[in-house]
Order: C-alpha cells, then structure tokens, then sequence
C-alpha cells in the first residue's frame, strides 16, 4: 500500500480517472473521419509530445496552412489577369439562333 491519507489517495485517483477520461474523449473526436494512419500518428504526437509542445506544433501547422493559403491566391490571381488579358485580346464572336 501506500503512505498517503485516503483523502490524498482518493483525490490523486480521481485526478487520473479524469485524466483517462479526458485522453478517451480526445481520442474518439480525433479518430473520426481519419484513416487508421492519421489516427496512429496523432495519437503518437499526443502520447509523445507534453500538451506545451503539441499546441505550438498546432500554431505552426495553422501558419503553415496561411502561408500556402498566400501562394495559392497569388498564383489564382496570376491565372485571372491572365485570363483577363487573353480575353481582351480575342475578337467577339456573334452567334446567331434561330
């Protein structure tokens, strides 16, 4: 057994039973809609990596994701004025129904 009072015991007990429950919760809303992969890594990350770490990895995915969110919308961009400049420059067609 141990040295500590039962109500010592009894809180570090409930401590990790929430604790358990916390990590279960975590676990079921990660594992929807990932593949068995996803799945594994992410828990690897949240088994490996203290909660400190995990929300930094997270800040810097997000920036990640913005910084790519820049290039896509230049490159759209460039697409678009080029677009725009071909359309300019192309004599209109006149279609006649009948």
């Amino acid at each position: 057994m141990t040295d500590q009072p039962p109500s010592d015991r009894t809180a570090d007990l409930e401590a990790r039973i929430a604790d358990l429950e916390k990590r279960s919760n975590w676990r079921e809303t990660m594992n929807e809609g990932r593949s068995g992969v996803e799945t594994a890594f992410w828990a690897a990350v949240h088994s490996l990596f203290p909660e400190e770490a995990r929300k930094h990895l997270k800040v810097a995915g997000r920036e990640q994701l913005l910084a790519a969110r820049v290039y896509l919308d230049k490159w759209i961009a460039r697409l678009d004025e080029e677009e725009s400049a071909a359309a300019e420059g192309r004599p209109h067609e006149t279609i006649e129904i009948e």
